[in-house]
């Protein structure tokens, strides 16, 4: 059995208009890792984190969660895993006329019967354990009000919210403060860090900003062209280095293979 929680193999995305998001990534993420995804617009990001839940299809390769290949899993196993994956969105993705408290609720309908989340039958346990997340996030006063009444900031805690009430072992998230002032971006990135530490979750996060990913990350991935160009902690990576993930060929890229210690941190 894999030491890992995941483990990506070969993994490429082509689509049909003959475009490559992904061009044989390998990637392979301990359980409790906190690791930043940077990268120009366009690179892969997105889609490699959407393809590890398969909100995108991959074209070929192998995705192995806990044990399980998601690459492989029919619908229901499918259900089954995602219900391990918290996924935060750039967009937010809350239902407006919904309450705060009801989208955070939400990220338990993985764990429940489709009859009992249709008339959202929650469990009073996992009412009070949403209200203590929104509690540690500074929103216990906005919590009946609707959706669409909070700031960006407000949603994207929500969002943050929701993520953890399903209990994941891994929540993916993708560029969660790409729409929100500096301010309100440095309280959504310590409401994630700060809970997946405490609770032991391992979290992939795309980012735009290098520095943010220097200040929260215990490892940075860098992704250029559909490929994976960097891999290292966050010392290794300068602001020289960081240029050339931006703006460099691909054959002056660094990568540190996981587990080993950084040695010579230049870009080979």
């Amino acid at each position: 059995m894999s030491s890992f929680l995941l483990e990506i193999k070969g993994l490429t995305k082509k689509y049909s208009a003959g475009t490559i998001a992904l061009s044989g990534i390998d990637l392979q993420v301990k359980s409790k890792e906190f690791i930043a995804v940077i990268g120009p617009s366009g690179a892969g990001k997105s889609t490699l984190l959407r393809c590890i839940n398969r909100l995108v299809e991959p074209s070929s390769g192998s995705i192995e969660f806990a044990g399980d290949r998601v690459d492989q899993a029919n619908a229901r196993e499918l259900r089954r895993v995602r219900s391990q994956i918290g996924m935060i969105f750039q967009h937010y993705n809350l239902v407006n006329r919904l309450s705060v408290l009801e989208n955070v609720l939400h990220g338990r309908l993985g764990y429940m019967s489709s009859i009992a989340g249709m008339f959202s039958r929650y469990s009073e346990e996992d009412k009070k354990k949403a209200i203590a997340l929104l509690r540690k996030v500074g929103l216990e006063n906005e919590m009946y009000k609707r959706a669409d009444e909070l700031s960006g900031g407000q949603k994207q805690r929500v969002g943050v919210c929701r993520a953890l009430a399903q209990q994941p072992r891994l929540i993916l998230a993708d560029e969660p403060i790409a729409s929100l002032d500096p301010k309100s971006s440095a309280v959504v990135m310590d409401a994630i860090h700060r809970n997946c530490a405490e609770q032991g979750i391992a979290c992939l996060v795309n980012l735009h900003q290098v520095d943010v990913a220097k200040r929260y990350a215990s490892r940075i991935i860098g992704i250029k062209n559909g490929k994976m160009v960097f891999d290292g902690p966050p010392e290794a990576l300068t602001d020289h280095h960081a240029a050339l993930i931006y703006e460099g060929k691909e054959s002056q890229m660094y990568q540190q293979p996981v587990g080993e210690e950084p040695q010579d941190r230049r870009y080979a």
